[in-house]
């Protein structure tokens, strides 16, 4: 009996002393420099698959990774906060040595991101800065408040008050305008937001920009999730109130192209698009393969590039310097509090796109072939 509780024990404690140690290899105290990156593995957690640009970042990402020989756990939420915080669970108790984390809500993972730091797991916030909590490690994006600055102008130049190079335009107003902003849950709606309504400013206060329905702040104007069905109904209640007097739109500043293009069905539902009620000049953001098509069919006016491959290959690098026990190179330590903390960040240039941009942004870039502009699809 004595002999063989010794060895009951014995077993016990060999089989705890195993899994102690089994738990301290992904993401734990193990020394993943030492490690092969067919031994390590990345989790990767996406908002949606309803954007063509989010399957393009997860696919771009995991490309990337698994090209250097990393393993990879790629997971998209569909917009729903607890799926996301589950998928981020797993991949947390299933071993990821490093987690890469577009949020839908910027502040719903603190729980995750604690589990994580316990487990000395590094974490990238991808371009969504992950707010309220200590645990964020660093920030791969665009310069968000220079992508609302191009909006504005973008509009500006869309409506003929300025040129390409921000001289002064040949129209002189004064113009009606309506305004959409992003998801409140998402921290780049206020990078957007102030660095078109910086942009617009003077021409707002002077009268040469009129917002006929007079809803001017974020909370008014945002789309939750960037839905563009939300998008849509808001314009369509727009036109419906603010435009039963015969008054047109001329210009929409758009924060997003699915946004934008929920805007254009209201709007051509409403009988904009001909000679005598035009298209107005609407802005966009993340050139969309719809979208392109529609700027160069002359109905959306314009789009921000933002080159996701170039982001994924950021956070590539910034994975590997965290796996390589290295400091991730940052180009902004000052701009990106999450509100417990300033984030080290890495920005990306980012560039407007009209219709005579197209083919030499993003075809000749690789982005997109000539034929995929003209389907306006991918595939």
């Amino acid at each position: 009996m004595t002999k063989r509780f010794v060895a009951t024990v014995s077993g016990a404690l060999l089989v705890l002393g195993l899994a102690a140690c089994g738990g301290q290899g992904a993401g734990g105290t193990t020394d993943t420099a030492s490690q092969q990156p067919a031994d390590l593995t990345i989790g990767v957690s996406m908002p949606t698959q309803t954007s063509e640009r989010w399957i393009a970042d997860g696919k771009s990402v995991k490309e990337k990774l698994e090209a250097k020989g990393y393993k990879v756990d790629l997971q998209y939420a569909n917009d729903d906060i607890p799926t996301q915080s589950q998928q981020v669970d797993q991949m947390i108790t299933q071993g990821a040595d490093v987690l890469i984390v577009a949020a839908i809500d910027g502040t719903a993972l603190s729980g995750q991101l604690q589990a994580a730091a316990d487990k000395k797991i590094p974490v990238i916030s991808y371009d969504r800065l992950i707010r309220g909590s200590q645990n964020v490690d660093f920030y791969v994006s665009f310069d968000n408040y220079k992508v609302g600055v191009a909006q504005g102008k973008s509009l500006l130049r869309g409506l003929g008050l300025e040129n390409a190079d921000g001289s002064k335009g040949t129209k002189t107003g004064p113009f009606n305008i309506e305004l959409f902003a992003g998801s409140l849950d998402d921290n780049n709606t206020q990078f957007f937001f102030q660095g078109a309504m910086d942009a617009l400013k003077p021409y707002l206060d002077n009268g040469t920009l009129v917002v006929k329905s007079q809803q001017t702040k974020v909370e008014q104007i945002a789309t939750l999730r960037w839905q563009q069905e939300a998008a849509q109904k808001r314009m369509e209640n727009l036109l419906t109130s603010s435009y039963n007097d015969g008054a047109k739109v001329a210009g929409v500043l758009s924060p997003y192209d699915g946004i934008s293009r929920g805007i254009i069905t209201a709007l051509q539902n409403a009988g904009y698009g001909t000679a005598a009620k035009p298209m107005p000049a609407i802005t966009g953001q993340d050139a969309e393969i719809a979208s392109v098509k529609l700027i160069n069919d002359g109905v959306q006016s314009s789009t921000i590039f933002k080159d996701t491959r170039k982001l994924a290959e950021e956070a590539v690098s910034t994975a590997e310097a965290f796996l390589q026990k290295k400091t991730p190179e940052a180009n902004d330590t000052k701009t990106y509090n999450n509100g417990v903390k300033v984030v080290p960040a890495y920005l990306l240039p980012i560039q407007a796109v009209f219709k005579e941009d197209v083919t030499k942004a993003l075809v000749d870039s690789g982005y997109y072939t000539a034929a995929q502009v003209a389907a306006g699809k991918t595939k």
